[in-house]
């Protein structure tokens, strides 16, 4: 069997809004409770469960997404007026970072986390044929 991540606990002051803005962001489905848990269903095989919590340090998450996604993605965050910038941390600059290859662009929550969504990975970059 492969390994597969299957959720990740995403702490936040605020999990049923939290989960919500994420999962109209992404255009996946959520729901309000699942037990302690708010759930965001990513894909088939990845949940990130939203639990409240009064203190905890920021996060990042990064998401690999199609071209098509990437689109769709940058279109419900710009209709939702969430500011996003071309770098992990510095000013929101409305601007999409291209130096890898792909695009990428990130955004911080109500809870100090940023997320990334990139269609490159530069995580898992493939080497230059020979």
């Amino acid at each position: 069997m492969t390994i597969q991540l299957d959720h990740l606990i995403v702490p936040s002051r605020d999990p049923v809004a939290a989960a919500r803005a994420l999962a109209e962001v992404l255009g996946v489905p959520w729901d309000e409770a699942q037990g302690p848990f708010t759930p965001v269903y990513v894909n088939d095989t990845l949940t990130l469960d939203f639990a409240r919590r009064e203190t905890f340090e920021s996060h990042h998450y990064c998401f690999h997404v199609s071209e098509a996604e990437f689109d769709q993605i940058l279109a419900r965050v710009q209709a939702a007026g969430i500011k996003y910038r071309s770098t992990p941390q510095g000013p929101d600059d409305m601007r999409l970072n291209t130096r890898l290859g792909g695009r990428n662009f990130y955004w911080t929550d109500a809870d100090g986390h940023v997320w990334e969504v990139l269609t490159v990975s530069y995580a898992r970059r493939q080497p230059a044929a020979p």
